[in-house]
C-alpha cells in the first residue's frame, strides 16, 4: 500500500513539473523565428485541453482513494415522548432518548475498496499517458507534414521557374522560326497546371496550420512560424529491443495489469462480504419524573446477517471471479495487440525508409542528370522538345514524392513511439525527471 501511494506521488510530481516547464515556455515558442518539434511538444503537453481533461480524471479518481478506506459515517438517533394514551407511573418508560451507532470494519473491507481504488487511479494515470503519447504523436505528424507542405511549395515554385525558362526558350526559337506553337503552349499549359497545383498546396499547409493551433489550444487562425527543420534523431529500432518495451511500457497494457489488480481485491471484497462488520450502539434515556439529565445508559453491539441471503453473496462472487478472468483475457488480448502493431509500425517504417534512400540516393540524382541532359540537348537541337518537357515533368513527380516518403517515414516513427508508449526520442522536459526514476 505505502508503495502504491510512493508511486502516485511521484507521477503526480513528474507531470506537475512537466507541465509547468512547458507552461513557461509555449508562448514565447510559438513567436519564435522558426518553429521547432522540442517547441511545438512542449506546447500540446502545457495546454492541450485534451491532455489537462485527462490529467482532472486522474486527480478524481485518486481523490476517491481517502473516500474508499474512511469508515461509514456514525449514526446519531433520538427520540421523545409526544403523548401517552394511557396512565402509567412517571417512571415506567422511558420518555427521551439519544444513541450514537458507529459501524467498526473489522473486516477491513473499506483498505479492500481502498486498494481497488489505487488501482483504479494508476489505471487512469495510464489514460493520462495514452492521451499525451496520441497527442504529441498527431501534434509530430502535423509538424512534419506542415514542413513537407512549405517544402513541397518550394519545390512546385522551383518548377514553375523551369517551365517560364522553357516557355522562354521555345518562344525564343518560334519566333526564329526553328519550333512551332505548339511547344510554346505546351510549356505555359504545364505552368498553369503548376499554380492550380499550388493553390492546393497551399490549403494543405492552411489545414496543417490549423490542426497545429488546435493541438496547442491556439486560436486556428494565430499565425505559427515556418518549421526550421523536418528532422530528427531517429533511434535504432529493432523487434528485439522494442518488443519489451511494448510490453512493459505501452498504456493499454498498464491499464489491463491494473484493471487485474482492480478485479483482484474486488474479488476479496466480494468473498469479505460473508463477515459482518459489528455495529457499536451507545444510548442515553431519561425517565420523565426523573431528576437527572440522563437516567441510563446502554450499549450495544448489532451486525447484519449475510448468511441467511446465500444467494446474493454466492452470486456477487461469482462476479467477482468472472471479471477477473475477464481482465485476465483482456490482459492477454492487449499484450497480442501491441505486438501487432508493434510489427506492422516496423514494417511501414522499413517500407518508407526504403523509399527515402531509393528517391535521396538514385530516383532524384537520376532525374535531375537526364533533366539537364535534355536541356543541353534540345538548346543544341539534338532532343526534341518533348524529351526536354517529359524530363521536366518526370523530375518534378520524384522530387515531389521523395520529399512525401520523408515524411511519411517521420510520422511513422511519431507513431512507434504512441504505439510502444515509451519515448525514443528525449522529450523536452526530460531534465526534469526524479533522480530516483533515473536509476
Amino acid at each position: 500500500m505505502k508503495t502504491t501511494y510512493l508511486l502516485l506521488l511521484t507521477l503526480i510530481l513528474t507531470l506537475s513539473l512537466q507541465t509547468a516547464d512547458a507552461g513557461e515556455n509555449d508562448a514565447r515558442s510559438v513567436r519564435s523565428n522558426g518553429l521547432s518539434l522540442v517547441e511545438v511538444t512542449a506546447a500540446v503537453l502545457a495546454n492541450n485541453p485534451a491532455i489537462k481533461e485527462a490529467l482532472r480524471k486522474w486527480n478524481a479518481a485518486k481523490a476517491r482513494i481517502p473516500q474508499a478506506a474512511a469508515w461509514d459515517d456514525p449514526r446519531l438517533g433520538g427520540d421523545t415522548l409526544v403523548h401517552r394514551f394511557v396512565n402509567v407511573p412517571p417512571n415506567a418508560f422511558m420518555d427521551q432518548s439519544v444513541s450514537i451507532e458507529q459501524v467498526v470494519p473489522i473486516t477491513g473491507k473499506n483498505l479492500t475498496r481502498a486498494r481497488a481504488a489505487m488501482a483504479e487511479a494508476i489505471s487512469a494515470y495510464e489514460d493520462v499517458r495514452r492521451q499525451q503519447l496520441d497527442t504529441i504523436a498527431t501534434a509530430r505528424a502535423s509538424f512534419f507534414r506542415l514542413a513537407n507542405a512549405y517544402d513541397q511549395l518550394d519545390i512546385n515554385r522551383k518548377n514553375i521557374d523551369s517551365l517560364k525558362q522553357i516557355a522562354d526558350i521555345s518562344r525564343a526559337k518560334y519566333e526564329a522560326g526553328t519550333q512551332s506553337a505548339a511547344d510554346v503552349l505546351v510549356a505555359e499549359t504545364d505552368e498553369s497546371k503548376l499554380e492550380e497545383a499550388q493553390r492546393d498546396l497551399e490549403r494543405q499547409l492552411s489545414d496543417e496550420e490549423s490542426r497545429l493551433n488546435q493541438l496547442m489550444n491556439r486560436d486556428a487562425f494565430a499565425p505559427l512560424s515556418m518549421p526550421r527543420t523536418a528532422s530528427i534523431q531517429i533511434p535504432q529500432l529493432s523487434p528485439t529491443s522494442l518488443r519489451p518495451l511494448a510490453l512493459t511500457h505501452r498504456p493499454e497494457i498498464k491499464m489491463a495489469e491494473a484493471k487485474i489488480e482492480v478485479e483482484k481485491w474486488k474479488l476479496q471484497l466480494a468473498r469479505r462480504e460473508w463477515i459482518p462488520d459489528p455495529a457499536l450502539i451507545v444510548k442515553a434515556q431519561r425517565y420523565n419524573d426523573a431528576g437527572q439529565a440522563v437516567s441510563e445508559v446502554d450499549a450495544g453491539v448489532s451486525f447484519p446477517l449475510p448468511w441467511v441471503n446465500f444467494r446474493k453473496y454466492s452470486a456477487g462472487v461469482r462476479e467477482a471471479g468472472e471479471n477477473l478472468g475477464a481482465a485476465e483475457h483482456s490482459l492477454d488480448r492487449s499484450q497480442k495487440e501491441a505486438l501487432r502493431l508493434l510489427r506492422d509500425q516496423l514494417q511501414k517504417i522499413e517500407t518508407f525508409h526504403h523509399h527515402v534512400e531509393l528517391f535521396r540516393d538514385k530516383l532524384v540524382p537520376q532525374a535531375q542528370q537526364a533533366f539537364e541532359a535534355n536541356r543541353i540537348a534540345y538548346e543544341s537541337g539534338k532532343a526534341s522538345f518533348l524529351d526536354w518537357i517529359t524530363a521536366q515533368r518526370v523530375l518534378r513527380d520524384i522530387e515531389a514524392t521523395a520529399r512525401m516518403h520523408l515524411t511519411d517515414y517521420q510520422v511513422a516513427v511519431a507513431e512507434l513511439e504512441a504505439i510502444i508508449g515509451a519515448q525514443l526520442y528525449p522529450l523536452p522536459v526530460d531534465r526534469f525527471e526524479p533522480k530516483a526514476e533515473r536509476k
